[in-house]
């Protein structure tokens, strides 16, 4: 990989050959990071060079990806999401430039998918025909899916909390599922004493480096959807913390290799009941457990794996952290689906409920650009849509009592 220095941990800055089976540090159990020579990228491409490719998907941004040149990819079509003018949401928030960015629209509807097609791709590359992880849901259906397509076994621990559309997605992908009955903090230690224990190829996104950089194409993908002008916000749900850093990591990198001219800030949106990244950089203090008291699965961890580089990126970036209620959060899928026709799940749309929030305080200017991600569709996670939109209208088949449920509502 002639664009890829080397692996550096973000603790004690100790550099390892980037393997595709390294994992953490060990001299300090630090995470690491993928480093690039982007003297070398800027070589290879440019703005002209990406006007020019046919391949719309995550995999147009290869010099940008820590994978071997002649590796094959998952032959799902992962990335490349739309990137929507949202104008009628715009208005009523009172932002005169918001865009959404819908990565439910991947082949297993999350943003993860883009961390699973590396994965599977670095699984191949270590001679691996098994890889794992545990999983609040969408990485484990994103791995699922991608390991299918690639012909490489799955198995995944999610908890028990884990919802049912979720879980059947892992099912009908052919994975192996354990559902853990305790916390995700139990599902994660019981994943990483199996993979030990059978060597199967680690996906966990907080322990493996180079997931991270699946999931900074979005970044990858708004820039350029966005004419290579980075916008003044990016708004992030944030669980453990993979999804912040590598949105930050994407902008960074574009950064460096000369195809943006300015760094946006980010919006980092944890649920109040769970907010350990959020809590540490409103605190100013080493982040600490919390319970993981939110019905958005997807972002309920109250033991994040990856805070380091998350916390790095909020503060790096001039960013801010914000925290949003259960109710905030099920008013922001009905908020989104009704004003945009984006149905995105509990996780996904608390970006947008904490954006609502920091409209209304002033601390997001009306005239600023905006980009509100969208992680994950909200088929996933119907039982909680339906707690958001309420019920239907049940009427026999007669038009006297239809003309009298609609003077009810």
């Amino acid at each position: 990989m002639e664009n890829v220095k080397h692996l550096k941990c973000i603790k004690c800055n100790a550099t390892y050959p980037a393997k595709p089976d390294t994992y953490t540090c060990s001299q300090c159990g630090g995470i690491l990071d993928v480093r690039y020579d982007y003297e070398y990228i800027s070589q290879k491409v440019n703005k002209e060079t990406f006007n020019a490719r046919k391949e719309f998907s995550m995999w147009r941004y290869r010099e940008f990806l820590p994978i071997e040149e002649e590796s094959p990819v998952s032959p799902l079509r992962v990335g490349w999401s739309p990137l929507y003018k949202a104008e009628r949401l715009g208005e009523t928030l009172g932002l005169s430039s918001l865009y959404v960015k819908d990565d439910g629209l991947n082949p297993t509807a999350s943003l993860k998918d883009r961390a699973s097609a590396v994965a599977v791709v670095k699984a191949k590359e270590a001679g691996a025909d098994t890889v794992a992880c545990s999983s609040t849901g969408n990485a484990a259906s994103s791995l699922a899916g991608n390991a299918a397509s690639m012909g490489l076994k799955a198995c995944i621990f999610v908890p028990g909390r884990a919802p049912e559309g979720k879980v059947a997605q892992l099912l009908i992908f052919g994975a192996r599922v354990v559902s853990v009955q305790g916390s995700y903090e139990d599902t994660f230690k019981l994943s990483a004493e199996a993979i030990e224990r059978w060597g199967w190829y680690n996906r966990n996104a907080a322990i493996n480096p180079y997931l991270v950089e699946g999931k900074k194409t979005v970044s990858l993908e708004i820039a350029e959807q966005l004419n290579w002008q980075a916008p003044d916000w990016v708004v992030v749900s944030v669980g453990d913390g993979c999804t912040i850093a590598g949105v930050w990591k994407g902008f960074k990198d574009l950064y460096q290799a000369g195809l943006i001219d300015r760094l946006p800030r980010l919006l980092s949106v944890q649920a109040a009941g769970c907010c350990p990244i959020n809590r540490a950089v409103m605190e100013d203090k080493p982040w600490e457990p919390m319970p993981e008291d939110t019905l958005a699965d997807s972002i309920a961890v109250g033991v994040p794996r990856n805070p380091d580089k998350a916390i790095n990126a909020i503060k790096e970036s001039n960013g801010l952290p914000i925290n949003v209620s259960d109710q905030e959060i099920l008013d922001a899928m009905k908020f989104l689906g009704n004003s945009s026709g984006i149905f995105g799940e509990p996780a996904g749309v608390a970006g947008l409920a904490g954006l609502k929030k920091a409209v209304s305080e002033g601390k997001i200017s009306h005239t600023e650009t905006v980009v509100n991600i969208v992680t994950g569709n909200g088929l996933k996670d119907v039982a909680n849509a339906v707690k958001a939109a309420g019920e239907p209208l049940r009427v026999a088949p007669s038009m006297e009592e239809l003309l009298q449920a609609f003077k009810t509502v």
